[in-house]
């Protein structure tokens, strides 16, 4: 063949149409795992993409155990996060309310096995008066997750998108159980629970609300998650304040300090706050551990009761954080106030709220709607 010949066929064959430039995708399960193991960040789309499948439960046990591991080697960036946020959130069962409410969750991770602080927390903020709608599962690095000590107290976590999106009128506070809003998690929980360790699937939770809350106050165990936590709500344009405690739990905690990164507009400011800032004494975590659901909802009730001591104490001081987080999603200009000042008013409507027997309250009516929620 002769030169000119070979060269005209070659000009042929770069006419052809290219199914890759026409649009179509050849991602793959090599492709992800190789990148991820190289200690490459994946796209966006990428990342979106193996998510994808997971929800859609095409992805191995293999795969995505791979995933999650080398993720967690490599460190995750906010790039996939959003990737994964973005195709969760895509395949969620839609849920119908105003996203004019906050969530007050953690990560998990912290593995101390303290009480449901956050839990507890969710209930006097919404006898403040602020809506609430929580996102959480059952517990897989703790022993009592939200939803096991909320399903202890009476809360059915098996209602219909309309019968959540019901309690929330009657009552003020509803609770989003991930397992029912995500029904592709359940194709990553065997690995989860085979591994047994902290994966994306933790901070995931935080940023999946299905009712896409403008308000947070999300605990962070690690540090190393906080820059991604913080990275995807300053994307999203989110309202937050996240926090940990330097004792590694994924609360504001009482036994010495914890940090904020508070998050508004895209913007983000760092505080570091001591109990003793408000007034409050310091604990041990030994006073804050907890145990079973059983054990874990008789505290909670004891707390919305009124019982004084460290529970008392650490669940105020994160009650204050949803409250302020709440107020800064209503009010951008709360940055220019005083962040230690905004938390001691806050506390003191939150203790006010147990004290006078609204937390209680809340907790009866929650429990009621719920009843009448499941019953229809």
């Amino acid at each position: 063949m002769s030169i000119f010949v070979a060269g005209e066929l070659l000009q042929r064959v770069e006419k052809i149409p290219c199914p890759t430039l026409a649009g179509m995708t050849h991602t793959t399960w090599p492709d992800v795992l190789t990148a991820v193991v190289k200690g490459e960040d994946l796209t966006v789309s990428q990342a979106e993409w193996a998510m994808r499948q997971v929800m859609q439960g095409e992805a191995t046990g293999a795969q995505l155990g791979g995933l999650l591991m080398a993720l967690r080697a490599k460190g995750e960036s906010v790039e996939e996060v959003i990737g994964f946020r973005d195709a969760i959130l895509d395949a969620a069962v839609p849920l119908d309310v105003d996203s004019d409410v906050l969530d007050i969750v953690g990560t998990g991770g912290d593995r101390y096995g303290t009480v449901n602080i956050s839990s507890t927390a969710s209930i006097i903020v919404a006898a403040t008066g602020v809506p609430v709608v929580k996102h959480g599962n059952r517990a897989v690095s703790s022993l009592t997750g939200a939803s096991d000590v909320l399903s202890e107290l009476g809360i059915d976590l098996r209602l219909s998108p309309d019968g959540v999106a019901s309690v929330l009128e009657d009552a003020g506070i509803t609770f989003a159980w991930a397992a029912a809003f995500h029904p592709g998690f359940k194709h990553a929980a065997p690995v989860r629970a085979e591994l047994g360790v902290p994966t994306a699937f933790n901070f995931l939770g935080p940023l999946v609300n299905p009712a896409r809350a403008e308000a947070n106050a999300v605990g962070v165990a690690s540090a190393d998650v906080v820059p991604i936590i913080t990275g995807v709500f300053r994307t999203r344009g989110a309202t937050a304040l996240v926090f940990r405690g330097e004792d590694g739990l994924d609360e504001l905690t009482t036994t010495g300090y914890s940090r904020i990164w508070q998050v508004s507009n895209g913007d983000m400011h760092e505080f570091d706050i001591h109990p003793r800032d408000l007034g409050m004494n310091t604990a041990s975590i030994d006073d804050l551990l907890g145990g079973s659901p059983a054990e874990n909802a008789e505290t909670l009730r004891r707390t919305l009761a009124g019982e004084q001591g460290a529970v008392r104490d650490i669940v105020l001081l994160n009650a204050a954080a949803g409250i302020v987080a709440y107020r800064l999603s209503r009010d951008p200009s709360q940055v220019d106030r005083n962040m230690i000042e905004r938390l001691i008013e806050a506390k003191d409507e939150a203790a006010a709220a147990v004290d006078d027997g609204r937390a209680t309250a809340k907790l009866a009516a929650w429990v009621a709607a719920s009843a009448r929620a499941g019953s229809h």
